[in-house]
Formats: C-alpha cells, structure tokens, sequence
C-alpha cells in the first residue's frame, strides 16, 4: 500500500532533489511551493506524511506546522521540518509548532528515508535502490 506524501517546498532545485530520492520509495508525493499551498492541499486531502521547508514565502514552514495541527485530520499525522539553520536552534520552536522531527539541510537522502520510516512507523519506504554515496539535498 502506498503512503500519501505532501513536500512542501519553495526551491524547485531542492524540489527536485527530494522528488529523486522519493521516488525510490513507495510514497506517492504531492507537492506544494509554499506554505500557503501547502496547507490548501492539506485541507482538500489528507496525506500520511508532510515534509515541511522552513523558511518559504507566504507562509513559513512553522506557520503550516500550526495550521495543520488545528485541522483535526492532521493531529497525529507525521510533519519533518527540513532547515539551513542549526537544528539546535531550531527544534524546540518547531516542535511547539507541532512539528515531529526537525533535519538539516543539506539532506542526507539515507538519513531522510529512515527518518521517514521511522515516522510512518514501519511501512514500507525503503529505497529500491540507493546509491552507494550518500546523496545532499540543499
């Protein structure tokens, strides 16, 4: 069974980085360019996982965290928040705002996957196949 993935990102080169290392997986991704588009796809479907950018036009990514946590089909649903900034730094207001984990860009695509497999809880994500080098997202 295929898992619903909403990516919401402001960068088409960062977009098509992650939409590289998705498509080995079994996700089927949506994608949003901003937070606002986001959250207007959130609200006319529901998505299994949300990969959240922090920084983006319109609506930054810890606003969409919020908006989504008040749609009631989204309390429990899985959101990462992906930064530049230090995690550190970040990960405290992002979980406020509701979001699950928090990961630096650029994007170890091997990182990225367990983490996804990790908050889907064990549905099937893995790779097909992943290059022997880890691949960055930035």
């Amino acid at each position: 069974m295929s898992l619903s993935l909403l990516l919401v990102e402001d960068k088409p080169a960062t977009q098509a980085m992650l939409m590289a290392i998705l498509a080995e997986t079994e996700f089927v991704v949506t994608v949003a360019n901003d937070g606002l588009d986001g959250l207007n796809h959130a609200k006319h479907q529901h998505f299994d996982i949300v990969v959240v950018d922090h920084k983006m036009p319109l609506m930054d990514g810890l606003t969409l965290c919020k908006n989504l946590r008040e749609l009631s089909g989204y309390l429990y649903t899985p959101i990462l928040l992906l930064t530049t900034q230090d995690v550190r730094e970040v990960q405290a207001v992002a979980k406020q705002a509701g979001a699950d984990l928090c990961l630096a860009k650029p994007v170890d695509a091997e990182r990225l996957l367990t983490i996804l497999a990790d908050l889907t809880q064990g549905y099937r994500i893995q790779p097909q196949t992943l290059s022997t080098s880890p691949q960055q997202v930035g």
